[in-house]
């Protein structure tokens, strides 16, 4: 009753944990979402009002981030959802997932900048005259690179305590945004102070800041492909749970280790030799200890299996 009263307890507070995380990461997902419907409608307005084909590109970036927000959205839920007879080790594979689209979008957009402002570049070099932009799209780019900075930095702090890989990409996508901005910014600017002659610096910057773009997004579909494929964790991780085992002196040789990110968990499993006569309560005991050491050090939803077996004498089992 003891052991069924503690585990009990256990499940409680593991589910507290993983709603507090998941209303964190639902709203800043939120504030960021309304950030990115208000910019959204801005940089559309600016760029017909001002005649800047930089900010309507700059607008549909945008609008990517809105519709990554909704992904966040969506799939958090899921992932957040408890083990059930169709998934024993959880839905956190569906945050992984999610990186994994967000990734791709922000790839997509990265390419689209690139493609146009390659473009544009190569129409200048033929004798092409680019549109000199009204004031009106510049301070929208000024306004866009302020509020997506600070979103930026809001998302990626509480991306990094909570271990959400998801909305670290989604952090980044705010920044890219505010990045094209940067780009559109000087373009703008650029042709304002120096005139219509100048206007090429518009694509030039939106090429170099297209390349940051697609680089961050290949990182992030990386990092979840590596995942969804049943990537070992880091040997630097793996060598920091061999020396949690190695703290109890009646467990050793520790073999068969598996590890894995499950979302934004860990599973760990591995098998263990104790001495032969070693009572089942007295090894119950000491994997509970071992547990409970593994969970303080990787987080009370890690996932850990752990197979006992007796020493071997001689090379063989004993009778």
């Amino acid at each position: 009753m003891h052991y069924r009263q503690k585990n009990v307890a256990t499940l409680c507070f593991i589910s507290h944990i993983f709603m507090t995380r998941e209303k964190e990461i639902y709203r800043i997902t939120i504030i960021g979402g309304v950030v990115n419907v208000l910019l959204t409608a801005l940089k559309f307005a600016a760029g017909v009002l001002g005649a800047s084909a930089a900010m309507l590109a700059d607008a549909v970036h945008s609008l990517s981030d809105l519709l990554t927000d909704f992904i966040v959205l969506v799939f958090v839920r899921i992932g957040s959802r408890p083990a059930d007879s169709d998934h024993h080790y959880g839905h956190g594979k569906y945050e992984t997932l999610a990186t994994t689209i967000v990734g791709l979008s922000l790839l997509a957009a990265g390419g689209i900048l690139l493609a146009g402002g390659i473009e544009k570049v190569y129409a200048v070099s033929q004798g092409a005259t680019l549109a000199l932009p009204g004031r009106i799209a510049l301070w929208a780019a000024l306004i866009s690179i302020a509020a997506k900075e600070a979103v930026y930095q809001v998302t990626a702090r509480i991306a990094k305590r909570l271990d959400a890989p998801v909305l670290k990409a989604n952090a980044w996508h705010h920044r890219t945004d505010a990045l094209s901005s940067v780009a559109t910014a000087i373009g703008i600017g650029g042709a304002l102070l120096l005139g219509g002659q100048w206007a090429v610096l518009d694509p030039i910057a939106a090429i170099l800041v297209s390349i940051f773009i697609i680089v961050t997004a290949a990182k992030l579909i990386h990092q979840s492909m590596q995942e969804l494929l049943e990537k070992s964790l880091p040997k630097e991780v793996e060598d920091s749970i061999r020396d949690i085992v190695a703290e109890d002196n009646e467990m050793s040789e520790l073999h068969n280790l598996r590890t894995r990110r499950v979302g934004n968990v860990i599973s760990i499993e591995m098998h263990l030799r104790m001495p032969g006569d070693t009572t089942l309560t007295e090894a119950h005991r000491h994997t509970m200890l071992l547990e409970q050491r593994l969970r303080q050090r990787f987080g009370n939803g890690t996932l850990i299996n752990i197979h006992l077996e007796p020493l071997k004498i001689n090379g063989r089992y004993p009778a």
